[in-house]
């Protein structure tokens, strides 16, 4: 076993806190409303972190692992660009802005407010089918992880009869989750999540300092050398033997990071718990800082691995990893399990079990809020519409925890059965497309386009998940088939809203009251929009800054575009320098240890920052939830004027 009872006492003392928070938080949970939006009270502070560390989970980070073991600093080059475009969503409020003004608590109630009530039951069982697929295997990945990291046995005695440790981990790791979601909804996810979120990031600061005082960036630098020459891990233009984490797949990435804003419902209970539209707007945008931890140590402890099963001066540590990995027969799941091994050779004491508290917190935070979403949409967007009439309060939320149970029941026996074939960042993109990839077209134009027809939404989203599923079944028979997850993502993006825009264009014309869907206007909800500035202030436009903006806000919007436009002008100039003289594998380090030095610093600074902004943001928010009014009527029911 390679936990000590120290690490132990670490684990057991992080669940601890988190019931404590999951009991504190739970006696606000009064209201429909409550269970699925956190009664909308939540500061942008509070919706950052969580999100932030809903949407990691301890699959994300094994998906990570993979993908940066392969990859190295390549990637990283194009990601500089990639800070813009996720730049110009935030600032802008690319569809979130508009989501939250609906007040929808669920994408598909959007969908039936703009489209029809057949299209949301449709679109809401699409979205919960693509998602528990999607969802399937995330109890196995992170089960694996904690079976290998700790150094558990294959099997335990449990009442004088030998079980599977592999089964008994994901059924408590599981059981944990329900307990978290099933006691307060959305508002224990919330407060649990940014808890969490903030452990995390302090944890993983301190995972990358301990490996960058261990290795010599000289031995990284040998040990990447050794990757085939037109695969480099260090030149980001030496990549074309890369077969799937190349350029292609960050481009296509690209286009999704515009076209699937909000399309994937995995987190759907964030995108309108925030208190008001600018506050998921200012969250959305501090999401720029609240990632730099995580992306650092995502980035470079796989590399630190890789430099371990790839250099001399680490043959014994290596020849430990490789004997446990023989023995794996899975070579998706081999691939899944090197990089924890290699942490498990390297880390004291304390720091093992805060990693392996990491890791838990990870898994329950994504699996709560998961298993929130997906037997929230399937209630909200299925059964309750087919059924044509709303629950009592009692009756509604017992249903829907008696589907949360259903839902784990679901993923744990998927888990169990499911082949593996291909990384999890290719099964994520093929699954999640099955709704996503026709799902942006329809959310893009249903929110921004008056002439967007329900007939054109029925026709991408149709489209959107027949190309999907096709790429699911072709990657599941035939593991090295031609056209990867990432790929069949991109064509049912492109072929979905080609279909959308030609669809409105021939069909019958109809112009939608888009000031009524948004609340604007003589439609306005009162206490929804907080202006500042009687008149918007000529040149602020611009950068996306408006009345509802504060000294502060205007503060961290500056900061924001110079922190990336930054990288992206080291982007422009490092690509004309490359080009026109030349860069040797040997400045690129150079280029790698610096930008790992300035975001080991500015993650600190995050760090402290979004600890002050959080607490601040949950004090108020348990205060808010202390007074608020609660309306039964807001419960996702959409009824008549």
């Amino acid at each position: 076993m390679n936990m000590h009872w120290l690490d132990w006492s670490i684990l057991v003392f992080i669940l601890g806190l988190m019931v404590v928070a999951v009991e504190v938080s739970k006696r606000h949970m009064k209201s429909i409303a409550d269970f699925l939006s956190a009664g909308r009270t939540a500061g942008r502070y509070m919706v950052s972190v969580a999100s932030g560390i809903a949407g990691l989970g301890a699959i994300t980070v094994i998906a990570n692992f993979e993908m940066n073991y392969q990859a190295g600093f390549a990637m990283t080059w194009w990601g500089f660009t990639m800070g813009i475009f996720i730049l110009i969503i935030t600032v802008s409020g690319w569809v979130i802005y508009r989501f939250r003004e609906t007040r929808a608590l669920t994408m598909a109630q959007f969908f039936e407010i703009r489209y029809s009530r057949n299209f949301r039951i449709f679109s809401g069982m699409l979205a919960f089918v693509a998602g528990v697929i999607n969802f399937g295997i995330f109890p196995s990945v992170g089960a694996r992880f904690f079976i290998y990291f700790c150094g558990l046995p294959e099997t335990m005695s449990l009442l004088g009869a030998a079980v599977s440790t592999y089964v008994v981990t994901m059924m408590v790791l599981l059981s944990i989750s329900i307990y978290f979601v099933f006691s307060g909804g959305q508002i224990a996810v919330i407060v649990t999540d940014f808890l969490q979120g903030l452990f995390v990031s302090l944890v993983f600061l301190t995972v990358v300092i301990f490996f960058f005082k261990l290795f010599t960036f000289n031995q990284i630098f040998q040990a990447l050398q050794t990757a085939p020459e037109h695969a480099s891990m260090i030149n980001p233009f030496k990549t074309s033997q890369a077969r799937d984490f190349n350029l292609w797949f960050f481009l296509i990435g690209v286009m999704g990071a515009f076209y699937s804003t909000l399309s994937w419902q995995g987190t759907q209970g964030y995108n309108s718990s925030a208190k008001t539209a600018h506050e998921a707007k200012m969250g959305a945008v501090l999401s720029n800082w609240r990632g730099i931890p995580q992306v650092l140590f995502l980035l470079f402890i796989p590399i630190a691995a890789y430099t371990v099963m790839h250099h001399q001066d680490f043959i014994s540590q290596a020849t430990n990893v490789r004997a446990v990995l023989d023995g794996v027969d899975s070579g998706a799941v081999r691939s899944q399990l090197t990089v924890p091994l290699v942490l498990t050779q390297f880390l004291p004491r304390g720091l093992m079990g805060a990693l392996a508290a990491v890791m838990m917190a990870a898994f329950i935070s994504t699996h709560d809020t998961y298993l929130h979403s997906w037997s929230s949409i399937f209630v909200q967007d299925v059964l309750i519409p087919l059924r044509n009439k709303p629950y009592t309060r009692k009756k509604h939320l017992k249903i829907l925890r008696l589907t949360i149970v259903a839902v784990a029941l679901f993923i744990f026996i998927f888990s169990l059965y499911l082949r593996q074939t291909q990384f999890i960042m290719l099964f994520w993109a093929v699954t999640g497309s099955i709704f996503a990839g026709g799902s942006g077209a329809v959310i893009i134009g249903g929110l921004y386009w008056k002439r967007g027809t329900t007939a054109a939404a029925w026709s991408a989203l149709i489209t959107g998940a027949v190309i999907s599923v096709f790429g699911f079944v072709m990657n599941q028979l035939d593991e090295n088939f031609f056209i990867n997850g990432q790929w069949f993502w991109g064509i049912a993006m492109a072929a979905s809203l080609l279909t959308y825009v030609l669809v409105s264009l021939l069909g019958r014309r109809r112009i939608f009251n888009l000031k009524k869907l948004l609340n604007r206007e003589k439609y306005a909800v009162k206490g929804e929009h907080r202006v500042l500035a009687d008149q918007q202030l000529k040149g602020w436009r611009v950068l996306g800054i408006g009345k509802e903006f504060s000294q502060g806000d205007k503060i961290i919007y500056i900061i924001t575009y110079c922190w990336i436009i930054s990288w992206a002008l080291v982007f422009v100039l490092g690509t004309i320098y490359y080009f026109t003289n030349g860069i040797s594998d040997k400045t690129w380090m150079d280029l790698w240890y610096i930008y790992l030095k300035i975001n080991l610093i500015a993650g600190v600074v995050v760090v402290i920052w979004f600890a002050i902004g959080g607490f601040r943001d949950l004090s108020r928010m348990l205060s808010d939830l202390r007074t608020l009014a609660r309306n039964d009527t807001d419960d996702g029911f959409v009824r008549g004027d």
